[in-house]
């Protein structure tokens, strides 16, 4: 009897992150990739959001294992919220499994919790008696893998993040015989990225950082800061053997960096030669032209240390910029963090050090373009082609690429399916169910997990655009106002606007007073609602903004 597939994915689609990719087989579950997004401006206040998991925890006893392609928080992030309510085992690299541990460790969880399974980043194992195979790629961390099933009607490909390299260091290079390998099979299906489906030709060697800061390395007669996010390894190990080939010296700009660089040296992918490294504590005795400091982060907070260094107020008063300095921002803004990226390019050129922009266009991420998406689906040849990983309108250009390369693909075997959507494989067809299993956000606000509801975000939204105080005390036995009214309005308008707009509120305030208090039985509770109506209205109209608005109105009696 052959196999039935289900290909389910939580998250990941339409998105910026948050993967995670169900591979159902009978009734056995694989989970592929199980990660995190960063917020964007509409979620103030939360640090992180992950997939919501009521599928996975609600059939945990058929989960067979976690497969981790590679150690990006948004391959890895979320399995450190749903490993205790639906254990497995977790299969991937060494480095895709420190990284996990490193990254548990930093959200304050237990990272001795999970049921470890190293295997090489190429590699075949059995997992519920059925055959996993890994294949090497080239992403921009070591120990990178995509990930193949074999069921009774073929090969289930995902090929998560991936260029097509065959010019890089080993622990970055495309692995194509066992791709080949992976090929001699029929695949069922392949599930392909598609972050660039959208841009033409190949992304290497776009992604290689060297030439565009090459020369600034050999002639800048200052320190030379280097942002890079934390997890393009790849280009950190550039900026290590620029510093070897100049005789510069390697310092951490604190202990984010310097816990990231460790991890990857214990896996033996990183080495910082001695001769070419310097402790922080020697920032202040070496010579300027001698010295190169990394700064690392994720998202928006890379962006707001880069700010504060540029602005002086970094906690560690032995690093500010100098004008010798040459500051090389290499760390890309994506759609959420367009604003702060922008704030702190300001501040540096503010700070009179020289600057560097790396070219985006001329430095792009390690994900697959169309010429790197034509090489995986004409060497794989699925029966089924579905677009992963991004949002719709790449997720879209890449289902067109797929029709338009003649291989037997077309729109009865091209999928693109949404969060909670499921598509179900047999011998003979494909199915599409829309909004099959539950799916969503849920967000991580400190330590909390789901805490924050839309409501607590409504008000997040409101307080960034201000609050507005009405107070006043009333006698209601008496059916007087007992002191005078009080208005404040703390983050909304400032100056003149503000007089005038405080005496317009103030008057609002005493005609509703004066309105409740002439009726036999005053209805406070009614007064706060209508002073909130009347004032929003208010606000809205002179401001266009829509602030925090709390009446209080003290009753004493």
């Amino acid at each position: 009897m052959n196999d039935v597939v289900k290909i389910i994915p939580l998250g990941g689609q339409d998105e910026e992150g948050k993967n995670c990719y169900v591979i159902e087989i009978n009734d056995d579950i694989f989970v592929l990739e199980c990660g995190i997004r960063d917020p964007d401006k509409t979620l103030p206040g939360v640090d992180y959001v992950i997939p919501r998991f009521d599928y996975l925890v609600e059939n945990k006893k058929r989960i067979k294992g976690y497969f981790l392609t590679h150690g990006h928080d948004d391959v890895i992030g979320g399995l450190s919220y749903l490993y205790e309510d639906a254990p497995a085992p977790i299969y991937g690299s060494k480095i895709s499994l420190q990284m996990l541990r490193m990254f548990t460790s930093h959200i304050h969880r237990d990272p001795n919790v999970y049921d470890l399974h190293e295997v090489g980043p190429t590699s075949t194992f059995k997992v519920a008696g059925r055959n996993i195979h890994f294949f090497h790629t080239a992403h921009n961390i070591a120990g990178s893998s995509g990930v193949s099933i074999e069921t009774s009607l073929g090969e289930v490909v995902f090929t998560s993040d991936y260029v097509i390299e065959n010019a890089a260091v080993p622990s970055y290079l495309n692995d194509m015989n066992a791709l080949a390998k992976i090929a001699e099979r029929p695949v069922l299906a392949l599930l392909s990225e598609s972050v660039y489906a959208g841009r033409a030709g190949y992304t290497a060697p776009l992604y290689k950082l060297t030439p565009q800061i090459e020369e600034t390395f050999k002639n800048a007669t200052g320190r030379i800061f280097v942002s890079l996010f934390s997890y393009d390894l790849y280009n950190v190990n550039e900026v290590i053997d620029l510093c070897r080939a100049n005789k510069k010296k390697l310092i951490f700009y604190d202990d984010s960096v310097k816990t990231t660089i460790e991890v990857m040296q214990s896996c033996g992918e990183i080495n910082v030669p001695r001769e070419n490294f310097a402790s922080l504590e020697d920032v202040l005795r070496i010579p300027d032209q001698d010295a190169v400091i990394l700064m690392t982060g994720f998202g928006e907070r890379l962006f707001r240390k880069i700010a504060l260094l540029a602005c002086g107020e970094n906690e560690d008063r032995r690093i500010r910029l100098k004008p010798e300095d040459t500051f090389i921002m290499a760390s890309m803004s994506n759609d959420n963090t367009e604003i702060e990226y922008k704030d702190a390019a300001d501040e540096l050129y503010r700070s009179g050090c020289q600057v560097l922009i790396v070219n985006k266009k001329k430095f792009l991420r390690m994900h697959a373009s169309e010429e790197d998406l034509k090489m995986m689906a004409s060497l794989l040849k699925p029966k089924f082609y579905i677009p992963v990983k991004g949002l719709y309108k790449d997720l879209l250009a890449n289902a067109q690429l797929a029709l338009s390369m003649g291989i037997s693909l077309n729109h009865r075997n091209v999928f693109v399916p949404s969060n909670g959507d499921t598509i179900i494989l047999d011998e003979n067809t494909g199915r599409f169910f829309p909004e099959g299993v539950p799916h969503g956000d849920i967000m991580i606000d400190g330590s909390g997990v789901g805490d924050v509801s839309s409501l607590v975000l409504q008000d997040r939204q409101k307080l960034a655009q201000g609050v507005l105080i009405l107070a006043a005390t009333v006698s209601k036995s008496k059916h007087q106002l007992v002191s005078k009214p009080d208005v404040q309005m703390k983050g909304l308008v400032v100056g003149k606007e503000a007089d005038m707009l405080s005496r317009d509120v103030e008057k609002i305030l005493l005609a509703a007073i004066d309105e409740c208090l002439s009726a036999a039985k005053p209805d406070v509770e009614a007064l706060k609602q209508e002073l909130f109506e009347k004032c929003t209205r208010l606000v809205r109209r002179i401001t266009g903004q829509e602030p925090m608005i709390l009446p209080l109105i003290v009753e004493l009696d």
